[in-house]
């Protein structure tokens, strides 16, 4: 790599372990398994976001994304629904089939419901599927919804289907049905999103079982965590020293370990709290600690383990 191009990598990221984040940029090749695609423009509009929503309420397609992610050494990215309408699985594919940097879709079927086993059958064929997302989302409890009749055989099929499970937006009462959840089903692999945006209880007895429940399904070796939705609001501000994070990631980190933790960017939404450079210059801030092999795992080798995608581009393939 020559030195003009080596330079550019550093381009908007923060100035934290500025060195170090560029050689990680160089030497690891990120995947990115956390972002969402829509078209507010397509005929009958989409369910998010709303039109409101003055930051993101345009289209975000991979063209877009591969503009902001592919000077800061990404290669690759999972799409996370963005809908919960069963139609809008085929248009994200539709997407992703013309966008070899799309290595993925994590889609949206509710298991327990009439069409779920069909339409598991239909879209487990095609090699970019890889799973489902349930949790705080989509006026869904999964806490509640688990014990319908139905649904845990379903998750039952989604795990021997090779596929995974994502959850979304995580509190106390989804974190116990995780819990649940993965001791029913264990071989399931589970992806918990967006973790270190979880609001820690302050109450002693509700904080101490919310730790306690992700102790012991870190015990499932088959249950991933996404350090995506960071930074946060915090007030009227959005941190961006990743000191104000720390001691969260630290503590997950010690649970789940160096084989478990995945970079994910949340992009767009992320664009409500800073740039794309700026969500990864955080993240690299934070990895610039680790071994490099740390660093691999993070940003690259653990999201083969846990969502089992194949390579479109030759740049995605493991050295």
């Amino acid at each position: 790599m020559d030195r003009r191009k080596f330079l550019q990598l550093g381009v908007g990221l923060l100035s934290t372990s500025l060195v170090a984040e560029v050689e990680v940029t160089r030497v690891t090749p990120v995947i990115d398994t956390h972002i969402h695609l829509f078209d507010p423009t397509r005929k009958g509009g989409v369910p998010w976001p709303k039109e409101d929503d003055s930051v993101i309420y345009k289209p975000a397609l991979p063209g877009q994304y591969e503009k902001a992610s592919r000077p800061l050494g990404v290669v690759g990215a999972i799409v996370v629904e963005a809908s919960p309408l069963e139609s809008d699985n085929d248009w994200v594919l539709e997407q992703a089939n013309n966008h070899p940097m799309i290595v993925g879709l994590v889609g949206d079927l509710v298991p327990g419901s009439s069409s779920y086993g069909k339409q598991l059958d239909r879209l487990r064929t095609n090699p970019l599927f890889l799973g489902i997302r349930y949790g705080n989302l989509w006026d869904r409890d999964l806490s509640v919804d688990m014990r319908k009749p139905g649904f845990l055989s379903d998750i039952q099929k989604l795990a021997a289907s090779g596929l995974e499970l994502d959850s979304a937006n995580p509190d106390p009462s989804l974190i116990r049905a995780i819990l649940d959840l993965s001791q029913k089903v264990p071989e399931l692999r589970f992806i918990i999103d967006h973790l270190p945006a979880s609001s820690i209880p302050d109450e002693r007895g509700v904080r101490e079982e919310y730790w306690s429940n992700l102790e012991a399904i870190s015990q499932n070796s088959h249950v991933f965590v996404k350090f995506s939705e960071v930074p946060v609001q915090q007030g009227n501000t959005v941190p961006k020293d990743i000191s104000f994070y720390k001691d969260k990631l630290d503590r997950m980190w010690d649970l789940f370990g160096e084989e478990r933790i995945l970079f994910g960017s949340d992009w767009p939404n992320s664009e409500h709290f800073g740039s794309y450079s700026e969500i990864m210059g955080l993240m690299r801030s934070y990895m610039s600690t680790k071994s490099p092999l740390a660093v691999e795992k993070f940003f690259w080798r653990n999201s083969i383990a846990a969502y089992r995608w194949h390579p479109r581009e030759a740049s995605q393939k493991l050295a």
